[in-house]
């Protein structure tokens, strides 16, 4: 009897222990500092390693959240960059966008769209010496961009959440 209520217990902290991680990661996603991913990648460990049976996570589905949180970093760093080259800015535009965004994210929430607005315009009219107009576009791009990224964030950490729940629950 004892051993059925100690499994039990067992069990159902782990559940709680690993859906109160989904549940942070699925906030750490649109709030800054955060990490969402990484919290959602780490609460697939939690049955992994503590129930005889990995809890139902395989290995494969502990590589797709890999590859998944890989992808979510990139997204989140080159995203603002990439908009920036999208909107015709130059190399320099994209440099301004990416350091930025790095900046930006010690003056949250703001800097999250001004960093790379910022640093795109600067670059491409100090460095790359273009007009305000082709500087302001690059900046709006790179603002875009950013958007668009953490768009791909959201969608990327709603996928690593499907991904452990059919490891569960399906497979």
């Amino acid at each position: 009897m004892w051993e059925s209520i100690l499994d039990w217990t067992l069990h159902g902290s782990v559940w709680v222990a690993m859906s109160s991680l989904i549940l942070l990661g699925l906030i750490g996603m649109v709030v800054p500092f955060l990490p969402g991913h990484l919290l959602v990648f780490g609460a697939a460990f939690i049955p992994f390693f503590s129930l005889d049976d990995g809890g139902g996570v395989s290995i494969w589905g502990l590589v797709i959240l890999g590859i998944g949180l890989i992808l979510a970093q990139g997204f989140e760093f080159l995203s603002g960059a990439m908009g920036s080259r999208w909107f015709g800015g130059t190399k320099w535009g994209a440099f301004g966008a990416f350091v930025g965004g790095l900046i930006g994210l010690f003056f949250m929430p703001f800097g999250l769209l001004l960093g790379p607005l910022i640093g795109a315009f600067g670059c491409e009219w100090l460095m790359a010496s273009k007009t305000v107009k082709p500087a302001t576009v690059s900046g709006v791009g790179s603002v875009l961009g950013t958007l668009a990224g953490l768009m791909m964030n959201i969608l990327t950490g709603v996928a690593m959440v499907v991904v452990i729940v059919v490891d569960i629950f399906w497979l």
